[in-house]
This record gives C-alpha cells, sequence and structure tokens, in this order.
C-alpha cells in the first residue's frame, strides 16, 4: 500500500498503464482512484466483483463492512473467497484476496452489522458508498445515512436471474434545479415481511452478482473520476435469461 498523494511507482504506472492511456481518466483520473475512499457494505455476492475491480483498477482506499463469516454455500457466487476461507469472517477473507489482487491498496476492515446507530458516522468517513447488502432494512439504513452526509450511493439488489442497479445523490440538485431522487422516492416503502424471498429462499444464479456487482463498480469508477453519466433518477434492470437491459427514469417527490 502506497502514500495516496505520492507519485506513481514504476510498477504502478505498468499495472494502470490501460487506465492511463485513456484520455478519458490518464494519470489524473487515475490519481483520483489512488486517492479515493470507498465504503463496500457486504463482502458476499455484489461485494465479491465491486472490490475486486475496485481493488485492480487501483482505488485506495476500500472500506468492507459485513459480520458473517464465509460458508461453503457462498461459494457459488461469492468469488472473492475459496474453499480454504470457510469459516473465516468475509472481512478477513475479503482482505487477503484483495491484498494478492493488488497490494498498493489499503483495505479497512469493519467487521460488524451496519445498523442505523453506528452507519451514518462510518459513511462519512469515505467517499463513496456501495451497497450490496441482501435487505431492505439495511438499504434504508445505508440509504437515508448516505444522504445525510452528502455521499453518493451506488446500491444494487439481485434475484434468482433478475437484478437492478441505481445511483443516489439526493443532496444534490438536476439541471433543472429539483433535488435528484432518494430512495425513498424509489421505494416508498419496504415491502411486507416474506413478500419479497431471499437469496436463500428462492435461489440465485451464480453469475448474476458478478454482473450487477461490475456495473456497481463502473458507477464507482465513473464517479470518483468524473467520466460519463451516472445512473442518478435512472434504475437500470438486468433480465438474465431474456438477456436484456432496460432503464427507468425517476424522479423526486420532495
Amino acid at each position: 500500500m502506497t502514500d495516496p498523494d505520492a507519485p506513481f511507482s514504476t510498477p504502478e504506472l505498468e499495472r494502470y498503464a490501460r487506465h492511463i492511456v485513456l484520455r478519458e481518466i490518464g494519470g489524473p483520473g487515475q490519481q483520483k482512484l489512488k486517492r479515493a475512499r470507498v465504503l463496500v457494505i457486504g463482502a458476499g455476492g455484489l461485494g465479491a466483483p465491486v472490490l475486486q475491480y475496485l481493488a485492480a483498477a487501483g482505488v485506495g482506499t476500500i472500506g468492507i463492512v459485513d459480520d458473517d463469516r464465509v460458508s461453503l454455500s457462498n461459494l457459488q457466487r461469492q468469488v472473492i473467497h475459496d474453499t480454504q476461507s470457510v469459516g473465516e469472517l468475509k472481512t478477513a477473507s475479503a482482505a487477503s484476496s484483495i491484498a494478492r489482487i493488488n497490494p498498493h491498496v489499503k483495505v479497512e476492515t469493519h467487521a460488524f452489522r451496519l445498523d442505523a446507530a453506528n452507519a451514518e458516522a462510518l459513511i462519512a468517513g469515505y467517499d463513496v458508498i456501495a451497497d450490496g447488502s441482501d435487505n431492505f432494512t439495511t438499504r434504508y439504513i445505508v440509504a437515508d445515512s448516505a444522504h445525510a452526509a452528502k455521499r453518493p450511493l451506488v446500491t444494487a439488489a439481485i434475484g434468482r436471474f433478475d437484478g437492478s442497479l441505481t445511483v443516489l445523490k439526493p443532496y444534490e440538485a438536476d439541471e433543472t434545479g429539483k433535488p435528484n431522487p432518494s430512495y425513498r422516492d424509489l421505494f416508498p416503502e419496504a415491502p411486507p415481511p416474506g413478500q419479497v424471498p431471499t437469496c436463500a429462499e428462492a435461489g440465485v444464479l451464480g453469475v448474476l452478482p458478478g454482473v450487477l456487482g461490475s456495473l456497481q463498480a463502473m458507477e464507482i469508477i465513473k464517479l470518483i473520476t468524473g467520466i460519463g453519466k451516472p445512473l442518478v433518477g435512472r434504475l437500470l434492470l438486468y433480465d438474465g435469461l431474456a438477456a436484456r437491459f432496460e432503464t427507468i427514469n425517476y424522479k423526486s417527490e420532495r
């Protein structure tokens, strides 16, 4: 792990060469990645590809929040862990994998459950938040806390063969001066208990979180480097069986 403000070393220049030759990123964009602090909520199916690609991209500091341990049933989709990791804290397992991917990345592990009491203070310590949690309670806590801390949130959800993704910046306004929508504009209320089955109950195709998690990493890199148009006010839907992407616009009710 290197000083985020230090010039790139020769190995770093070679490692990130394919980024640096991109006119949209270049040296300045890669330096932004090196200085960035990204918090990933969950080191599971969605968190795995997010963590892997952010580490490979050279994000300087990655925080991981997860209180769970690796189980054998995780390994069909949570590809940052392996058979030798079973029984280990997911934060520790993920940190070991990141160290193998890119030794220039600093990892901060938070092996506890995120809740309303600790979320805002933790989130405020990072630049961008990625939510890969698997329940609405945590998603609302993360979204509300990111809103209060004025941190961009890249949130995704998966189930069976389908997934969704959006970027939330409700503390800012759009080009018309209207506030950007919040998570509660998209989902005003959580569905009744039991209405949305968990992955354990309904199943999930192992490759699906790889698709959505990679898209999350893409949105995070766009936010950090300032390139492209993030999915603010737009919900991206993916149907794996039909190989179809759709985008739905949604607005703030404020």
